[in-house]
């Protein structure tokens, strides 16, 4: 076990720095000067000059890069330059919002979706499961941003349960800013869920066709004890896959349902810095989408492990 954990870690390290890399060539290293553009065309040259030292634009390249990692490493990720902030700051305040979205999310998702998919593999070829892979068709249909904005004719506008959007503060009232959230976190959850439906009962299909559930059920167990038993977690492989790439789609890409619902997430930060080409704060943002990334990625590794312990002994 140490092993394993020790490669993915080494895994991890690799991989984040090899973005790292990439990230600050795409954007560092772009045509155009980032400081004429905060500026404007009518700066002049000394100004232009002036805030390119400050910004460090006029170090080497490498050196750049290793004070950009230097820096990230004890949580530094540099200043704004339109907001004239700590990018960390920034980019704290919006997780504040964006990660309890997800969670809730991803929360709702696998309550939902789940059970829906066990059922309908459980009756697989009757009028349950049919039912069940058409409205999980449908919930994958439905943009997410239109169904927020049913759920938010019915539960806000017509039931007045539920705020209609806008955000307070954990700080200021943790019980209003949890009821923020309820809206687009089931808005989120509707394609994830329906998603994670048909992935569960695809993989425990397959599953029921092995040999271990014929053998379970000729020492004299239910089809629903030897599924239940045995089938459900060797189905969790495939589903484990999808629960990490759809929570870091979350995390990434909540940017319109945070429009939809007046959400400041970390979505509709990094929208503004792109347009503002603000490149400290979308060089910052990034690098911390892929740190969730690969850091959800190297949880369902672990995952795996704890599902299959056969694959501990695998380099995969």
């Amino acid at each position: 076990m140490t092993l394993f954990l020790v490669r993915r870690m080494a895994g991890f390290a690799a991989t984040l720095f090899v973005a790292a890399l990439v990230i600050f060539l795409l954007l560092d290293l772009l045509p155009g000067d980032p400081a004429r553009f905060i500026l404007g065309i009518n700066a002049t040259p000394e100004a232009v000059a002036a805030l390119r030292t400050q910004m460090g634009l006029d170090a080497p390249a490498h050196e750049r890069f290793l004070a950009w990692v230097g820096g990230m490493l004890v949580g530094d990720f540099g200043l704004s330059t339109t907001q004239r902030l700590p990018v960390a700051e920034l980019i704290a305040e919006r997780m504040a919002v964006t990660l309890p979205l997800s969670l809730i999310a991803m929360v709702v998702s696998v309550v939902v979706g789940l059970p829906i998919g066990i059922l309908a593999a459980m009756r697989r070829g009757k009028a349950t499961d049919t039912a069940l892979m058409v409205l999980a068709q449908t919930g994958v249909a439905i943009p997410n941003f239109w169904f927020g904005m049913l759920l938010t004719l019915v539960f806000a506008v017509t039931l007045r349960w539920l705020p209609t959007g806008g955000f307070i503060p954990w700080d200021e009232d943790a019980g209003a800013a949890m009821r923020g959230m309820i809206l687009p976190g089931l808005a989120l959850a509707l394609p994830q869920a329906s998603i994670l439906a048909r992935v569960m009962r695809t993989a425990l299909v397959d599953v029921t066709e092995q040999d271990f559930i014929r053998t379970a059920r000729a020492k004299g167990m239910t089809k629903s004890e030897a599924i239940w038993r045995h089938g459900v977690r060797n189905a969790l492989l495939p589903v484990l896959t999808i629960l990490g790439l759809q929570f870091a789609f979350l995390i990434a890409g909540t940017i319109i349902v945070e429009n939809v619902f007046y959400l400041p997430g970390l979505g509709r930060l990094i929208f503004t810095a792109i347009s503002e080409r603000d490149l400290v704060l979308v060089r910052g943002a990034t690098i911390v989408l892929v740190v969730v990334t690969t850091a959800t990625m190297l949880v369902v590794d672990l995952a795996y492990a704890f599902v299959d312990p056969r694959l501990k002994g695998q380099d995969a």
